[in-house]
């Protein structure tokens, strides 16, 4: 008992009791705590791509090649991200119906389940820009007249000024953005899909990107009458110099007609 007290006097003594405490609780979480999260989340990835390469080998191998590497008939998806995809394939372009000038938006055959594992896989293959998400591309609290701006200056010359869209050349067109979700059209931005340009975060920052959908949203959405009257299409200067053609210029031919017609009735008089 003597020595078992000296023992406890000793100073080190309260230094080996916290390191035998620590070790016991160590030990104890190590054996009934629940897996890894990070370790989780990375076999779920796994799992994930296993399954997007059984999709990818059935839907787009044909055209793609096997590994991604693009064939004759198809470009090489290495690097394109899975933003491309969700926005590919979310759209229903992907996989494409018939070769063409530009391949038109469809119905989608697949479930955003098998998207996302569609878009894990094509990811693996090398580094692109990453599917966005919701506090990315709401438009809340966004600013619609900066967004107004840029859409004129960087996609009225192609989708027209409201996003109705418009014909380009050889057989292609800027599709309509009416009825487009945020997540599609800031994907599109991020990506440049076809003959669209892209504009990644170092060209035009996240919060621009917001600006632009929420415009879009204000002009395209279900609130809305043209202030301004009758929008003709709201397709621009364009249409409306169309308008002034036919309808101004006809006006002034038919009266020029009706006053030339009563002036040679009145000298035959």
């Amino acid at each position: 008992m003597k020595k078992l007290s000296a023992r406890r006097r000793h100073p080190l003594a309260a230094v080996v009791v916290l390191i035998l405490a620590l070790a016991a609780t160590g030990g104890l979480y190590a054996a009934f705590a629940p897996a890894d999260k990070a370790q989780a989340e990375e076999t779920s990835q796994s799992l994930a791509i296993e399954e997007g390469k059984k999709l990818y080998s059935v839907g787009c191998a044909s055209c793609h090649g096997t590994g991604g590497q693009g064939t004759t008939d198809g470009p090489s998806l290495v690097g394109v991200g899975s933003a491309a995809v969700d926005f590919q394939v979310g759209t229903g372009r992907m996989p494409a119906q018939q070769p063409g000038a530009q391949v038109p938006k469809k119905k989608n055959i697949y479930t955003q389940a098998q998207i996302d594992q569609l878009a894990a896989y094509i990811a693996s293959l090398g580094a692109g820009p990453v599917t966005p998400t919701d506090k990315q591309y709401s438009p809340e609290g966004a600013d619609i007249a900066k967004g107004g701006e840029l859409f004129r200056t960087n996609c009225a010359q192609c989708h027209n000024f409201t996003g109705e869209g418009g014909a380009l050349t050889k057989g292609k067109f800027a599709p309509s953005l009416e009825g487009v979700s945020p997540k599609h059209i800031y994907e599109a931005m991020q990506t440049g899909p076809q003959n669209m340009p892209s504009f990644p975060d170092t060209t035009m920052p996240e919060k621009q990107k917001k600006d632009i959908i929420a415009y879009l949203d204000a002009v395209n959405g279900e609130k809305t009458e043209s202030p301004g009257g009758l929008k003709l299409g709201g397709l621009g200067p364009v249409s409306e110099g169309l308008f002034a053609w036919i309808f101004g210029l006809g006006a002034l031919i038919a009266v020029a007609v009706w006053v030339a017609a009563r002036t040679a009735k009145a000298k035959k008089s």
